[in-house]
């Protein structure tokens, strides 16, 4: 059986991403991690806010969840808390979880609890015309930034890292080859997991700032990745136009599902 056979949803197609469109390549790349991982369909669920990228649940063929903008790691953790024995993964968008879901997003890096979280992040909101978000480049134009933006934008690997989470990665639409194993990995991580995948938005976010075609912006992100081993010999005048792709950091600490059920424990008297 294909893999879009066993896991998308044939009712939902077809999809309503633009031609060109990066997100299209990072949900290949969930499900074939999802195959590698051996996920059994009745025992996974996957959650999404709202955007583009959200819209992802929508096609998958599983118990899924399309919650309200920027809230799908609450109703992820309250899955999770529900059902620990359930492996919750999330979709969402740079705006979804870094604007509006920005607070969520800290607190269950916070907590370790063991949700993997899948961050299409294409620099821009492209569901609801073109705003710049969190992660859009100081200069770059948007509907809400016509004169160029000022905000800086965040490093999503490095918040995720120091608000907690134990297992960061990075990788691009390009990368699609070698992005399932870092969401395997991620998967396979007892404890909040982030995989920051860059797509492309040709729509509203290429045709603004004159980046070219789809294939333009993907050779872009295949000119400004560097692995994470190689990046280790670089200066950081000489990364400071460059994406660091790869595991970025691996770490334990103890997860919060476990801890809550050994504190319910001890206040049964069951320890």
């Amino acid at each position: 059986m294909m893999l879009a056979e066993k896991y998308l949803r044939d009712a939902m197609m077809p999809h309503m991403w633009c031609p060109g469109c990066g997100h299209g390549i990072i949900l290949q790349a969930v499900i074939r991690a999802i195959d590698k991982a051996g996920l059994e369909h009745d025992k996974t669920v996957i959650v999404s806010g709202i955007g583009c990228s959200s819209r992802a649940s929508g096609y998958m063929n599983f118990d899924t969840l399309h919650t309200t903008h920027g809230r799908a790691l609450p109703f992820a953790s309250g899955i999770k808390m529900a059902n620990p024995d359930l492996n919750v993964i999330v979709l969402t968008g740079d705006g979804d979880a870094l604007a509006i879901g920005g607070n969520h997003f800290i607190h269950a890096c916070r907590r370790n609890i063991d949700i993997t979280t899948v961050i299409f992040n294409n620099s821009i909101y492209g569901m609801t015309s073109g705003q710049y978000s969190p992660m859009t480049p100081v200069g770059q134009f948007a509907t809400t930034s016509p004169y160029g933006n000022i905000d800086r934008n965040f490093d999503v690997c490095e918040l995720a890292k120091s608000a907690g989470a134990t297992y960061v990665a990075r990788s691009t639409a390009y990368h699609a080859p070698s992005m399932p194993d870092l969401i395997v990995k991620a998967i396979n991580n007892k404890g909040f997991s982030v995989v920051e995948a860059v797509g492309q938005c040709p729509t509203y976010y290429g045709r603004r700032n004159k980046l070219g075609s789809p294939v333009d912006m993907l050779n872009w992100q295949k000119e400004h990745a560097v692995n994470v081993a190689a990046a280790a010999h670089l200066t950081p005048e000489q990364l400071a136009d460059k994406l660091i792709i790869g595991e970025l950091h691996n770490s334990s600490a103890p997860e919060f599902t476990e801890k809550y059920d050994q504190l319910v424990a001890r206040l049964q008297g069951r320890e």
